[in-house]
């Protein structure tokens, strides 16, 4: 893109002076503010490699067009559980996520995620995945997350768990996600 206006390709970034010049901003970007919202995804999908299973398993899950930022699993204190809100395709995107994807034709797998929250306080995330049932892939992260609510010592108000799972035909994946907003 040489030659391009910065302020098209970045425009949270830049800002042009009166003398013309390009001033990158110093500004926190948005992705950096603590998140406001977390929506909780579960998908799966087939495809001709892994990565397009992944991809139809995020489009299954409302979640395809954004670019993840993997970050780990601490959920901030009175953050909203809301449905994926319209987005722009492309934006930088903070996820905790739990993926699987198996070339056995067959084979059940699933992914789930499951988050913990207390009222007056932070939470957790957990993820986990494995070849089996949704079903069982619940149980074993609220499991996950009762462990780790209460090696902090957080009171557990609410656990909310999405998972999926799929019956691979050629290569399949399952995804689950929890997805940050600001």
């Amino acid at each position: 893109m040489v030659g391009s206006d910065p302020a098209s390709i970045y425009p949270a970034w830049v800002s042009t002076s009166r003398e013309g010049q390009v001033i990158l901003q110093l500004n926190i970007l948005r992705m950096w503010e603590r998140p406001s919202s977390v929506s909780v995804v579960a998908g799966s999908g087939e495809g001709r490699t892994e990565l397009t299973a992944f991809d139809r398993a995020l489009m299954d899950a409302g979640i395809a067009n954004l670019n993840f930022i993997r970050v780990t699993s601490i959920l901030p204190a009175g953050v909203r559980i809301v449905p994926v809100p319209s987005f722009a395709p492309g934006g930088l995107t903070p996820v905790v996520y739990a993926r699987i994807a198996s070339h056995t034709p067959g084979e059940r797998i699933a992914a789930a995620i499951g988050l913990g929250l207390s009222k007056h306080s932070y939470g957790v995330i957990m993820e986990y995945e494995h070849p089996g049932t949704a079903d069982n892939a619940e149980a074993i992260v609220r499991g996950m997350v009762e462990e780790a609510m209460a090696g902090r010592d957080l009171p557990i108000d609410n656990v909310i768990v999405a998972a999926k799972d799929h019956v691979v035909e050629r290569i399949g994946c399952a995804v689950a996600a929890a997805v940050f907003w600001p």
